[in-house]
């Protein structure tokens, strides 16, 4: 028994429903969902010819065209494709654009082949409204608290510890500082986007009454912007803010930004060539903040920088405390007391990490 094609979107994405985007490769790099594949029916290329062909002789010679492109064997390797996704994800979805010609063309070419396999009525369009509306009314309606506190102080290690709680930064790709950058990179703005409101959207489903704990963040989470909406919601909400030394900041701003990232750049990179990017990444960070560190300061950082770069090369990375050190003391916590004497919010609560698991379980 076939599927009906389908346009309750709440379950779609409530389910993690596996779908694929036969939009071409350029329109998915821009943006689509989590579980979803890119499968298109026309490559970046063949879409533009037919694009020209529609403005100059309308919609019959485009199809005709479509159809001369995606032909013979090409056909067959896309089909080949399709029917692969479609028998491996018996529950899943295809969309294009709007659900229209596209979509219709792999649906039928799919059910010539003996599958019928449902699509998306409205296609990404309607999927992306979707979740900007549910995104703009769960912000409106819900309650949130902010997670605060110097750098270093393991806020993102705390809140995922914490019910109710949003990693921002995790759906960003990026640990949120001007040292954050990953190795993998980071999602488009557009994908950032959907990915939180389907968050929220689930969040809201299951917890509707509960108030949402996010990390205090800036506008950018290295180059994914946080919604206006939402900045504005998180600028006036509730302050939780963590305490730490600076000796237990230093410990952790070392293992997260020294051990933890040469390991992700050697795993990506392998042994020698993920050193270099390593070094590379801590290297260039440093110097996109000189400016703001005074030139006499910068200066003095980024020698203790390759001192202990190159003798971490030799087996001994214990120097980096030390320009770990120095950078929060008189870099970070200045910025943070005066980001904090800017607050709108009020002070919910102030403590150590284990205070405050004991206060949110309570509250």
């Amino acid at each position: 028994m076939s599927r009906p094609d389908s346009d309750d979107y709440a379950q779609i994405f409530l389910r993690d429903t596996p779908m694929f985007d036969t939009r071409a490769p350029l329109e998915y790099k821009k943006g689509s969902f989590p579980f979803t594949a890119s499968l298109p029916l026309m490559t970046d290329q063949e879409r533009a010819k037919v694009g020209t062909c529609y403005k100059r002789e309308g919609q019959d010679a485009a199809i005709k065209l479509g159809h001369q492109l995606v032909s013979g064997k090409i056909k067959e390797a896309r089909l080949a494709q399709w029917l692969d996704f479609a028998r491996a994800h018996p529950d899943g979805y295809l969309f294009c654009w709007r659900g229209g010609l596209r979509s219709q063309t792999v649906q039928q070419w799919l059910r010539d082949a003996g599958v019928d396999y449902p699509r998306i009525k409205g296609g990404y369009k309607a999927l992306r409204r979707f979740l900007i509306d549910s995104q703009e009314r769960i912000v409106a309606e819900s309650s949130f608290r902010i997670l605060a506190g110097h750098t270093g102080c393991a806020k993102t290690d705390l809140l995922n510890e914490l019910p109710n709680s949003i990693d921002l930064e995790g759906l960003a790709h990026h640990r949120g500082s001007t040292f954050g950058k990953r190795p993998a990179g980071q999602p488009s703005q557009i994908d950032f986007e959907n990915t939180l409101a389907i968050v929220l959207f689930r969040q809201n489903h299951a917890h509707p009454e509960a108030s949402i704990l996010l990390e205090d963040e800036s506008m950018l989470i290295g180059r994914c912007a946080i919604p206006e909406n939402l900045r504005k919601k998180m600028a006036e909400s509730p302050l939780i803010v963590v305490e730490s030394t600076l000796e237990q900041r230093v410990e952790h701003s070392f293992r997260n930004y020294i051990l933890n990232k040469l390991e992700e750049w050697q795993q990506a990179q392998g042994k020698d060539t993920g050193f270099t990017a390593f070094a590379d990444d801590l290297t260039q960070s440093l110097y996109k903040i000189r400016k703001r560190l005074g030139g006499v300061r910068y200066q003095q950082l980024s020698e203790l920088m390759q001192q202990a770069l190159a003798e971490q090369q030799r087996g001994d990375n214990s120097l980096h405390r030390e320009w770990i050190r120095i950078l929060l003391r008189d870099y970070y916590d200045p910025m943070y007391d005066y980001q904090m004497s800017l607050k709108q919010g009020p002070l919910e609560f102030r403590g150590t990490a284990g205070a405050i698991k004991d206060y949110m379980a309570n509250h």
